[in-house]
């Protein structure tokens, strides 16, 4: 038990540097949970996040086409480009800044290639688990540019049709966050839910815990915690049921 913001809560920190990591030649991967040739016991994800990859693609590489089912799957472009076919009939180019959804449902397969020639692509690749198996595949897109997230918390994808958002099937949402000046966010979880903050860049410090570029923290069991915010820091909020 440690102390966040005046209440006893749990909460668990995974550093940038304890990643799991793996290079393909044509991917240089981190994990956060286990996740392919890397595997933890103590990190099979966090409630009902399962995965949260940090990947960068070579040009004219990518992910040959591949299945997926019963899994909410959500990718943030970070930098680059990155073009997505699936077998639904979609076919797309998914630039920084945009999200991309894919409920798997019953099967789905896809593929996904960085086209350019010269630029390598930045990407997260984040699972979780839906809360109804078995539904029809659906797939969307958006862009959320990082001008009309300053300051604030976005929320990109979310479970309970928050306006704006992007549809996954679990009582689940994900924001972003981007600020160029101290400031300090007061977050309040729903219940039975934890959240997974990851750090893309800058520095953040919740409680007594610093947190530095691709270091994140795990809360759960309390309803409300604050994020100190220092200048030009970006992040993920992952807020996911706990069981």
């Amino acid at each position: 038990m440690d102390n966040l913001s005046g209440d006893t809560i749990k909460y668990i920190i995974h550093r940038s540097e304890e990643r799991g990591k793996a290079n393909y030649g044509w991917l240089d991967t981190r994990y956060s949970f286990s996740f392919s040739r890397y595997y933890d016991p103590e990190k099979m994800g966090f409630g009902l996040l399962r995965v949260l990859n940090d990947d960068i693609v070579l040009p004219s590489s990518g992910f040959g086409t591949h299945p997926h089912d019963n899994m909410e799957i959500i990718t943030i472009i970070l930098d680059g480009q990155l073009e997505h076919k699936d077998s639904m009939g979609n076919g797309s180019l998914i630039s920084k800044d945009e999200v991309q959804v894919m409920s798997a449902g019953r099967g789905v397969t896809h593929s996904e290639f960085n086209p350019s020639k010269t630029d390598k692509v930045s990407l997260l690749q984040i699972w979780i688990y839906p809360k109804e198996e078995n539904i029809k595949p659906r797939y969307d897109q958006k862009s959320f540019p990082k001008e009309e997230r300053k300051s604030k918390l976005v929320t990109v994808a979310s479970g309970f049709n928050e306006n704006g958002s992007l549809y996954i099937h679990q009582n689940a949402e994900i924001k972003v966050g981007y600020f160029d000046g101290a400031e300090t966010i007061s977050y309040k979880i729903r219940k039975g839910n934890g959240v997974y903050l990851f750090v893309i860049d800058g520095h953040i410090k919740i409680g007594d815990e610093e947190l530095f570029r691709r270091d994140a923290i795990g809360i759960y069991d309390t309803n409300e915690f604050d994020i100190e915010v220092s200048e030009n820091s970006e992040f993920v909020l992952l807020e996911v049921p706990m069981n």
